[in-house]
């Protein structure tokens, strides 16, 4: 391997938005140093023994109106960070901040104020909707959560307006779950979500249960909602293609943390961290002569557990460019100036380098 000397980490966090293209945009959401460990305990006493790091030191800015997309594979923390971001659980150290608010210091009526502005939309449309509720009912149940919202007269109406923007029949409001296709429970899932008018919808891979026709319909659905009310998505997936189709910047997760975080196009045009790279690669490509031709990375090793994850850089166990110093030194997310895209990175040796035809 090069002895090729890595740059000094002295800019700012990951966390800024320099480098995005989105300085001058109000921050709505932020997450600070986002940390959190699950105990693992055994024996009859039930003593802890470790802890598994499902996410471990996230740090991201979410902009009025834009799109965050966060991608990664299976296990690397995406979901346990959605949950975190919609306080549905506390995290073990770090802060999220709405509107400057810090949101676990809420308490009582203060918090279930803040969660009108912040909804969530769950992967699985089968499993998220009760199936001995009727459709109106689901739909309508924030409503009795928060009864200010919707005076009780109008309420059915408002669901029927609800139904209609998501692009169903009002007349079905009172049909059961059972009673729709996949893809039409989670514009019900949606229609949820959007009832309180929030400011802030988190997707957990909202698409990945659903046939890929459906998927393209479910996410066009999303765009418009996202005109027509201004909202702010956080938009977690493991499909690289519906990330890039919806996102206008992108974070890189693996093994609890961030890596690297940028434009959309940045990000599929000109990844530096080693792993962006393996995973751009690994996308399909219909077009056989494309195929023959793209830079195509086969990674080495299975990915570590989050119980015991390496010490310095977590995936230089699977890096083709890892040195001594990525085994003993954890590099920063920072911007890393390469002559093409600057954004940020968490690797020693960043460089860019077009892995997509």
């Amino acid at each position: 391997m090069s002895s090729e000397t890595p740059p000094t980490d002295s800019r700012a966090t990951g966390s800024s938005a320099a480098g995005t293209g989105v300085r001058n945009r109000e921050v709505i959401l932020k997450a600070e140093d986002l940390v959190k460990h699950y105990p693992i305990k055994k024996g009859v006493l039930r003593r802890t023994v470790g802890h598994v790091k499902a996410v471990d030191g996230v740090s991201f800015e979410l902009f009025k109106g834009e799109t965050l997309g966060i991608v990664g594979e299976s296990g690397c923390g995406k979901s346990t960070l959605g949950r975190l971001l919609m306080r549905l659980e506390d995290p073990t150290s770090g802060r999220t901040t709405f509107n400057g608010v810090d949101m676990y210091s809420q308490r009582g009526n203060a918090m279930r104020k803040l969660r009108r502005d912040i909804q969530i939309v769950f992967q699985d449309p089968y499993t998220s909707l009760n199936p001995r509720m009727t459709v109106g009912d689901i739909i309508g149940e924030p409503f009795d959560i928060h009864p200010d919202a919707v005076p009780k007269a109008g309420r059915r109406k408002r669901v029927q307006e609800l139904l209609d923007l998501v692009g169903l029949n009002p007349e079905h409001i009172n049909r059961y779950p059972h009673q729709f296709s996949g893809g039409q429970r989670q514009r019900i899932g949606i229609a949820r979500g959007i009832a309180l008018n929030p400011k802030v919808l988190i997707c957990d891979e909202p698409v990945s249960a659903l046939d890929v026709s459906v998927q393209a319909q479910v996410v066009n659905l999303l765009e418009e909602l996202q005109n027509e009310l201004g909202l702010a998505y956080v938009f977690i997936a493991h499909d690289l293609s519906v990330v890039r189709h919806i996102s206008d910047r992108v974070g890189v997760m693996y093994l609890g943390k961030l890596v690297e975080l940028g434009d959309e196009d940045q990000i599929y045009s000109h990844p530096t961290h080693p792993y962006t790279q393996a995973l751009l690669s690994a996308v399909p490509v219909p077009d056989p002569t494309l195929r023959d031709k793209r830079d195509q990375i086969v990674l080495t090793g299975d990915v570590p557990s989050p119980a015991n994850p390496p010490k310095g850089c977590r995936f230089h166990t699977r890096c083709w460019k890892a040195q001594d110093i990525c085994k003993t030194e954890e590099p920063l997310l920072v911007e890393r100036p390469d002559g093409v895209s600057e954004h940020t990175s968490a690797c020693h040796f960043a460089e860019p380098r077009q892995v997509l035809g």
